[in-house]
């Protein structure tokens, strides 16, 4: 079962809310809007599918080279936050980078996630959108999966960043988009999310 949602923002924020019986919830952030990514994209949705907990896929409003739609995802969040629980963040390339700058932010105001998940992280979007910088502020438990074979970003410095301190990362052998791997991936993701 899913249900439609506006997020409150002044931004056009929409998204899919999938399974939203329960307590928890885990708020998805799709890739770069200019290359094509939405709350359809599989990767997200295959994590939502695995889950055993409400997953809210949203789509960023108008393009604000990553600070709208970082104000975006803690406007997810901050919806999730009023409905559930417990909350983790999760996301994929460019939305990677932008949930682990958000738990950040969330940490620092003193309402961290649950546990923040990203799948292939951008290390940096712009000044001030720093996923390495950010991992050290994030208060929960932070997860890194990753393709041996990405070429696309650098999310290996975001996983050293995140093994030094102490956080869970898994390779797997796979390029940026994961190709014939889409279920293993929403699996693996679903599992650090639960852990």
């Amino acid at each position: 079962m899913s249900e439609s949602v506006v997020v409150p923002s002044d931004r056009d924020v929409r998204g899919t809310l999938d399974s939203p019986e329960g307590d928890r919830c885990v708020v998805a952030c799709p890739p770069h809007p200019q290359m094509g990514g939405n709350r359809s994209d599989p990767r997200l949705r295959a994590v939502s599918d695995a889950l055993e907990s409400a997953c809210l896929r949203f789509d960023y409003g108008p393009w604000d080279e990553g600070r709208g739609e970082l104000a975006d995802v803690r406007a997810a969040y901050a919806w999730a936050g009023g409905r559930y629980d417990r909350v983790s963040l999760f996301g994929y390339s460019f939305g990677g980078c932008l949930a682990l700058v958000a738990a950040a932010r969330e940490s620092a105001a003193g309402t961290p996630p649950e546990r923040v998940v990203a799948l292939s992280p951008a290390a940096r979007l712009s000044e001030g959108i720093d996923a390495v910088a950010a991992v050290d502020e994030i208060d929960c438990p932070v997860g890194i999966v990753y393709g041996e074979r990405d070429t696309t970003v650098d999310a290996e410095a975001v996983a050293a960043r995140v093994r030094a301190r102490g956080g869970r990362v898994e390779v797997m052998s796979a390029d940026h988009h994961f190709v014939g791997q889409t279920p293993k991936v929403g699996e693996l993701v679903a599992e650090l999310l639960s852990i």
